[in-house]
């Protein structure tokens, strides 16, 4: 029998609505030279304009497309486990936000906000996997960063247990604007609302305004090392940890092949990562194993099992090409999980 919990034992219709950039991922094989070539730091995320976006595409094979963004992917995910799940971000009417909206309804998930005809094309990530399984992303928002407040809907946000918000957010006005509505909206509708802090790069462009929102709006942070690290401009995890469960009630800090570590002001609790094979592409895993977290918290699992089932769903997508996991979810936490 799995080990249960009350933390966030929340009576709502909906399970969770997922607010962020909607993005079609376009997945390339390079190699490192190639990142040299173009001034590229492995690892990064990169915002670029259409122009550079059209540049890097000429001298590149697509492999794969898949819609994608941060809140995207830890929503499909969900929906593949079965959760009542929708997601908000914005697309143009064109090839790449038709592509977005079909695919990502393909999993279940609930998508509808309504394109816009006119202004900037839909957003994509060219996302570049080198040999040794590390993705560089270069990333035109585009239409993602029309997504303004009257776009929030409040009895959605007041009907759902929790709200998920990307840090990519806050690189747009517009989007930071709608961000902050709902996440007010939540606030007053006892809706417990996630921030992913998304890269390092992304903290140490907005640190003073996300500690600010951490401390005064935000239940459960998902983070990777460097992230946390970026935030409080240490190089001491454990003050880190220190730092931050005194401002959040949860929060969970991704490690790579350490695992993970979920924090909050009682204890940490290391969670041991889950090799499901040989390692592919890296892309997604921090979205899937929030994804698998937050599917523990909504049934009310203990924190070490959410870890875990976090760990599972993260080991898989990191065996295989893309953020959309090969195989069934469902089946595979029924395979590992103890």
């Amino acid at each position: 029998m799995i080990e249960k919990n009350n933390l966030f034992d929340l009576k709502k219709d909906i399970d969770l609505i997922g607010l962020g950039n909607a993005i079609v991922d376009i997945i390339v094989n390079v190699d490192d030279e190639f990142l040299e070539i173009n001034t590229l730091k492995k690892g990064s995320m990169n915002l670029i304009n259409s122009n550079e976006s059209e540049a890097l595409l000429k001298n590149c094979t697509v492999i794969k497309k898949i819609s994608g963004g941060s809140s995207a992917n830890t929503v499909v995910c969900l929906a593949e486990l079965d959760n009542n799940v929708q997601f908000i971000g914005r697309v143009k009417n064109d090839n790449f936000g038709n592509f977005f909206s079909t695919d990502i309804k393909r999993s279940n998930t609930i998508f509808n906000t309504p394109p816009i005809d006119k202004g900037p094309s839909s957003a994509h990530s060219i996302i570049f996997i080198t040999p040794d399984a590390q993705r560089t992303m270069c990333t035109y928002l585009g239409a993602s960063i029309e997504f303004e407040p009257k776009d929030v809907n409040y009895k959605l946000i007041a009907n759902s247990k929790y709200l998920y918000l990307e840090g990519y957010l806050w690189d747009s006005d517009l989007a930071k604007n709608a961000f902050l509505q709902a996440a007010k909206l939540a606030k007053e509708s006892d809706t417990k609302i996630i921030l992913s802090l998304s890269d390092s790069f992304c903290v140490d462009r907005h640190r003073e305004s996300f500690l600010e929102l951490i401390e005064n709006y935000i239940d459960i942070v998902f983070c990777n090392e460097s992230e946390v690290l970026s935030l409080f401009q240490e190089n001491d995890l454990q003050r880190c940890q220190e730092s931050i469960s005194s401002i959040c009630e949860l929060v969970i800090i991704t490690l790579g092949s350490k695992g993970s570590l979920v924090v909050n002001k009682d204890k940490s609790e290391e969670i041991k990562p889950k090799l499901l094979g040989k390692i592919i592409d890296t892309t997604g895993a921090g979205d899937l194993y929030a994804g698998g977290f937050i599917h523990g918290l909504i049934n009310n699992y203990s924190l070490k099992k959410c870890g875990e089932i976090g760990s599972i769903c993260a080991g898989q997508i990191i065996t295989q090409l893309g953020s959309r996991s090969n195989i069934n979810l469902q089946n595979l936490l029924r395979k590992h999980l103890i």
